[in-house]
């Protein structure tokens, strides 16, 4: 996905782990965060969206996870301080319409 939306002219950076996205992320705000459910453990992206959120800011977070629709079918997305969920695979089409839609509303 890196490589992809460089490719459509997004700027792009990226963290190995919740950590380093937060510390990454307080150096440098960003204007969307893509996260994944299950990095270093099971439930690190839901750690990491929380962490951001406690810091009082409110940019769009869009969760990737193989796990996300079952997931999120009895509670929803925004629960968990999420934008939006996109199923892994990635639908290159749909992750562009939601980045574009998600970004306008920032």
């Amino acid at each position: 996905l890196d490589t992809f939306l460089h490719e459509m002219g997004y700027v792009v950076r990226t963290a190995p782990c919740a950590a380093d996205g937060l510390v990454a992320y307080t150096e440098q705000r960003a204007d969307l965060i893509m996260v994944d459910l299950m990095m270093e453990e099971i439930d690190s992206g839901i750690q990491f969206v929380q962490a951001v959120r406690d810091l009082g800011d409110s940019p769009p977070i869009v969760m990737l996870s193989s796990v996300g629709d079952q997931m999120f079918r009895e509670v929803p997305a925004s629960y968990y301080g999420l934008d939006g969920v996109l199923q892994k695979p990635v639908d290159k089409d749909r992750l562009v319409s939601l980045l574009e839609a998600k970004l306008q509303q920032a």
